[in-house]
């Protein structure tokens, strides 16, 4: 009604009549209001409109322009915090400047001017994270406050705003002034506010919030005791039904919380459930915060049940305490089963660890404990492969069979436990003592729970498994036989009601399915896939177990489309096949059977989708590396993750990519390389996601920025690699607070995922995207795998080609070989090296030419080209292929070579490059390192040469770290302070463990780990003087690990690196060759690096006293 109204008063007033802008801007305000109401975008764009023209309407000079100024900015900038259009914000802040020169000293508004330009400027500073923005703030803020002295009724306000912002710099630099100076205007802005001041109940809030923060970094009782009792006052301050009643239910509560925490008074706890039941009444079903008012009263209940359980009762050492952390670790198990909940789990280890420590040898509860420890450590191994956790179980359980000697009760279950894990230890390691003691324990506890026991089911499945293997390991029809006849006993002995019987059905399809494989007798085929039928009926939908069975049900149609046979009731082999891969699909898909056991079942997906060409094989490939990925987020170590990668194919996303081609879809293969290569370097890079690309949207799109922020900056911090000596029970807890904040990360993406534009925020890319990666030239991958090798050009705006390439993966292997081998080899007495002559022209014959050959469309001659190469390719040096004869062709004399490990990498060096007019450029050399007996004279040499070869101030700032400064540490901060970099020293390459490869300082190895854990988004090029920095690891060659890799995927957008060692000699004459080429002009750019290279070499290449290895041991990688 109010806009019909004042759209008719504004009709009244027409372009050129005086009121005109008065009532622009009546009407502005009232679709604002409707728009915070409503939050329809056509409000806020009708209101932005109104005042431009309102604006206009007050030209400079006119006495109310300062007042429209600030109208189009405040309203601007609630655009900016509902759309995240960084140009809103911008202008805003123009505009409250242009408003504040019109308020100069003195002037009765000069206050709200600067409060206003202040309040913009943290807002810019919380999206962009410029500390200039927040200081400039603080200033304002300051100034506006000098000008409400005391007793101005505005003056609490304003030491609000100037609090909230100090506590912002606190947060952002951790400056404990700040955070105190922020308490003291907080308590006189309160001291301003007396009871029934209608902005008390703010003022109390954020005092109570400042003083709960401070004790969260200093642990003052006093804080944290205050900031109870003000928000005690501000929920009795607040009616029921206030907008921020819920709120203040929920500041009380976790200061209660947090006071039982760190008090154990049971009162406090009790309380803050009461207040979390208050707030969640307060939210109906369908409304946004209520999943987050269930989770606090959740987790404060999971609290209280902890220590009523009745942990809190009872101190360490009262006798009761081992007894209450059994029980409520059995309770934590048992909700794992029904859930699959990994954090119930690793409490209820936890807590056995705890009883166990309390029942020292010679206590009659130790064989227990023992017990109960190792049986949860047998189901973590099972969920998470850990050897640590399979390893400790056996040893814990060899103890308590000690401990339970022949006539004991419980001597059957320590069999039996024992003989498990001996089992699963023989099917992981190949140890056959590990089976035969195995099959003699289930034999012992089987004859001790004769019929009639209720524990005898158990033992005849356990030994029927074992038999079952020993089959298949051994062969001997009688252990085939005597397992199923087993079988068929325990089944029998757990009817339908039973808990375990799918289990034993599972467990005798199996025995039937592996008997009618080696004798062909149709009847068990029949059987077995009955067996499996049921026993997925009697599973409820949450059970892990149905993994299992799903994973046997497509074993069994495998077995029918093999053989043929079709009178169980199918049509013919294609649909016994399809139901197979029906049946490896819906097995990755329990998400209660844990990552692992899915990623299993994905792979066996994978292997036969791929042996039969079944139509559901990209879709494997894809499911299997999603799982792959998520299985390594939550891998807490790097040597964890590169070990996993080891135990899984290698091959798995070149695999996928082939697939791909050899159904046509070239698009396709390259989004499945980039999402299953390189994903230990990726895991890495999620966690350091810049947050200009979240725009922000109101709030909660705020808090979620904030919360994914503050849990990223956790994560890039992973455990440190276990040490021999550290406790276990220190190195699991380490991994399960990562374990759990991968969980939280991952909640926290899914609900940035549903914010408009950002469905596929840490998704893989799309093609689409990844094509940008060729906007400077075309990118050429190589692709190399059991089915063919193939070569895909990918230009910036045409679609990719394919080319399948005259090579094999035996040959590659060859190719390969036959490199290193040459390259080990001493030139001969005339510098000569046919056998890598012979081996640079069969790399152009069989991989670059007949690339060479297509790319005419897409380059022109002299440019740049990229290489990604995947697989073996990754071991080639193929910018130096070429024909080596008189008059013969060469890549090098074609095109500029540089490298890329993914285009992911590629696309993100791009991102950043500004071109500055001066840079920060350190050269660091080390010439004698520890353990190597001769120096390398020509280290400090170089440093010279380099500095002489640089522009000299304003363009280049130089900083030399000399061989005796060059310490671990001394390079780690130059590294962080300087944008262009110099290595002149040992590198190394761990073979084993490549995340040790390093380059040798004086007192300790600059590790390629310690490279990675630093943010380096600012540097812009690296030249690596230094042997075998970019050459990787022949057991994971996708995963590209070398210190070349390393420092690109750190943020270095530039790096030249050597692909094998190299002399003095070769360094020297490069490198001056090298930047005369790079800035000789007086200029610097990153991006002139390849091509500065491309010539150094080629001016080297009429050097006959160079041997060929060392004129072509130099390649660039990135921008």
């Amino acid at each position: 009604m109010a806009i019909t109204v004042l759209r008719e008063a504004l009709a009244l007033h027409p372009v050129g009549h005086p009121n005109r802008s008065a009532s622009l801007i009546s009407l502005a305000a009232t679709f604002l209001t409707r728009f915070r109401h409503w939050g329809n975008d056509q409000d806020l764009d009708e209101a932005i409109v109104l005042e431009r023209e309102a604006l206009a309407l007050r030209p400079v000079g006119h006495p109310e322009r300062s007042l429209s100024l600030n109208n189009v900015a405040t309203t601007l900038t609630t655009c900016f915090m509902y759309r995240g259009n960084v140009q809103d914000i911008d202008e805003a802040i123009a505009l409250h400047r242009e408003a504040l020169v019109l308020h100069p000293v003195g002037h009765q508004d000069r206050s709200m001017s600067m409060s206003n330009l202040a309040s913009a400027l943290v807002i810019c500073f919380k999206h962009r994270g410029d500390d200039q923005d927040l200081d400039e703030a603080i200033a304002f803020h300051m100034e506006a406050l000098a000008l409400h002295s005391v007793g101005h009724p505005h003056r609490s306000a304003v030491l609000d705003n100037i609090a909230t912002t100090l506590s912002t710099r606190f947060q952002h630099r951790g400056n404990g002034q700040d955070l105190n100076e922020a308490i003291t205007l907080h308590r006189e802005g309160l001291a301003l506010c007396p009871v029934g001041h209608p902005d008390r109940p703010s003022s109390l809030n954020h005092l109570a919030n400042t003083l709960f923060t401070r004790f969260e970094h200093r642990g003052n009782d006093q804080d944290l005791e205050e900031a109870v009792t003000l928000h005690r006052e501000v929920v009795t301050f607040l009616p029921v039904g206030h907008p921020d009643w819920s709120a203040s239910l929920n500041d009380l509560a976790l200061g209660l919380s947090t006071r039982f925490q760190h008090r154990g008074d049971g009162q406090d706890l009790d309380e803050a459930i009461m207040l979390h039941r208050k707030a969640l009444a307060l939210f109906q079903v369908g409304h946004p915060n209520r999943s987050k008012s269930l989770n606090n009263l959740a987790t404060t209940l999971f609290t209280r049940f902890k220590h009523r359980g009745a942990l809190a009762l009872f101190p360490v050492d009262h006798p009761d305490r081992s007894k209450s952390s059994n029980n409520l670790a059995n309770a934590l198990s048992t909700r794992f089963e029904h859930r699959g909940n990994d954090q119930d789990l690793d409490m209820a280890i936890v807590l056995h660890r705890e009883a166990l420590a309390s029942h020292a040898a010679g206590h009659p509860d130790r064989s227990g404990s023992l017990n109960n420890l190792a049986s949860e450590l047998l189901i973590r191994f099972q969920r998470r492969g850990n050897d640590y956790d399979l390893d400790e179980a056996i040893t814990l359980d060899r103890e308590g069979l000690t401990l339970r000697p022949v006539g004991h009760p419980d001597r059957p279950s320590s069999l039996n436990n024992l003989a498990n894990e001996l089992f699963i230890r023989f099917r992981r390691r190949d140890n056959d003592q590990d089976l035969d003691e195995a099959v003699a324990l289930h034999r012992e506890g089987l004859a001790l729970h004769s019929v009639g026991h209720p524990d005898r089911s158990t033992s005849l499945n356990n030994l029927a498994i074992a038999l079952s293997i020993r089959f298949k390991h051994r062969g001997g029809d009688q252990y085939l036989d005597e397992a199923i006849a087993l079988d068929r006993e325990a089944l029998a002995l757990r009817p339908v009601g039973h808990p375990d019987r799918s289990t034993s059905l599972n467990n005798l399809a199996t025995g039937l399915s592996t008997r009618f494989e080696h004798r062909g007798n149709v009847q068990d085929l029949n059987e077995a896939l009955k067996n499996l039928r049921h026993a997925l009926t009697i599973l409820t939908q949450s059970s892990p177990r149905q993994l299992m069975v799903h994973r046997s049900l497509a074993t069994v149609y495998l077995l029918v489309h093999q053989s043929g046979f079709h009178s169980i009731g199918e049509d013919s082999d294609a649909v016994s096949l399809d139901a197979a891969m029906y049946h490896f699909k819906a097995a990755t898909n329990i998400v209660s059977g844990g990552l692992l056991s899915r990623l299993r079942a994905s792979l066996g997906w994978v292997f036969h989708a791929d042996q039969y060409t079944h139509d559901t094989d990209l879709e494997a490939y894809a499911t299997s590396m999603q799982l792959l990925d998520a299985y390594m987020s939550a891998t807490a170590s790097v040597s964890s993750r590169h070990e996993t990668m080891k135990a899984l194919p290698r091959t798995l996303a070149v695999d996928a990519a082939s697939c791909a081609l050899r159904r046509g879809d070239v698009c396709r293969a390259i989004e499945l390389l980039e999402q299953g290569r390189t994903l230990i370097w990726t895991q890495m890079a999620r966690f350091r996601t810049p947050f200009d690309i979240l725009q922000e949207r109101g709030d909660y799109a705020e808090a979620l920025m904030k919360e994914f922020r503050d849990i990223s900056s956790l994560l890039d911090k992973p455990p440190t690699e276990r040490q021999d000596g550290t406790p276990r029970v220190n190195a699991e807890a380490e991994v399960t607070r990562y374990t759990r904040l991968v969980e939280n990360w991952n909640k926290v993406v899914e609900d940035i995922r549903k914010l408009e534009g950002f469905s596929r925020f840490l998704l893989p890319p799309l093609f689409s995207d990844l094509q940008d990666a060729a906007r400077d030239g075309p990118i050429i991958v190589l692709v190399a795998s059991e089915s063919s090798c193939d070569a895909i050009i990918i230009p910036h705006k045409e679609p990719p080609t394919s080319i399948q390439l005259p090579i094999n993966l035996d040959k590659l292997v060859r190719l390969v070989l036959a490199l290193r081998e040459n390259i080990d080899k001493e030139a001969s007495p005339k510098k000569t090296q046919p056998g890598l002559i012979q081996t640079l022209r069969e790399l152009w014959d069989d991989v670059v030419h007949p690339v060479v050959e297509n790319l005419d469309r897409f380059a022109r001659r002299g440019s740049r080209i990229w290489w990604c190469p995947t697989s073996l390719f990754n071991f080639l040096p193929l910018h130096a292929a070429g024909e080596y004869k008189r008059g013969g062709k060469s890549l090098s004399q074609l095109y500029v070579s540089s490298y890329t490990p993914s285009l992911t990498a590629l696309t993100g060096a791009r991102k950043s490059n500004d071109g500055s007019l001066s840079v920060s450029f350190s050269a660091i050399g080390q010439n004698h390192p520890p353990g190597h007996s001769h120096p390398l004279e020509a280290v400090e040499p170089e440093l010279e040469l380099v500095q002489s070869l640089l522009p000299p101030p304003p363009i280049v700032f130089f900083t030399k770290v000399t061989s005796v400064e060059s310490t671990k540490m001394r390079v780690l901060h130059t590294l962080q302070d300087n944008c262009w970099l110099h290595f002149a020293c040992h590198g190394t390459q761990n073979i084993v463990e490549p995340f040790k490869s390093a380059f040798l300082m004086r007192d300790q190895p600059l590790s390629l780990l310690d490279i990675t854990q630093r943010y380096l988004s600012q540097h812009e090029f690296a030249f690596l003087s230094a042997c075998e920095t970019a050459v990787g690891d022949l057991t994971t060659p996708d995963e590209v690990i070398h210190l070349a890799a390393a420092l690109q995927f750190a943020g270095v957008k530039s790096v030249i690196g050597t692909l094998w060692r190299v002399n003095d000699a070769t360094v020297r004459r490069l490198v001056e060759a090298f930047y005369k080429n790079f800035c000789g002009d007086g200029t610097m750019n990153s991006k002139r690096a390849a091509r500065a290279l491309h010539r150094a070499v080629q001016s080297l290449a009429c050097d006959t006293d160079m041997p060929l290895d060392q004129r072509i041991v130099f390649i660039h990688v990135g921008l």
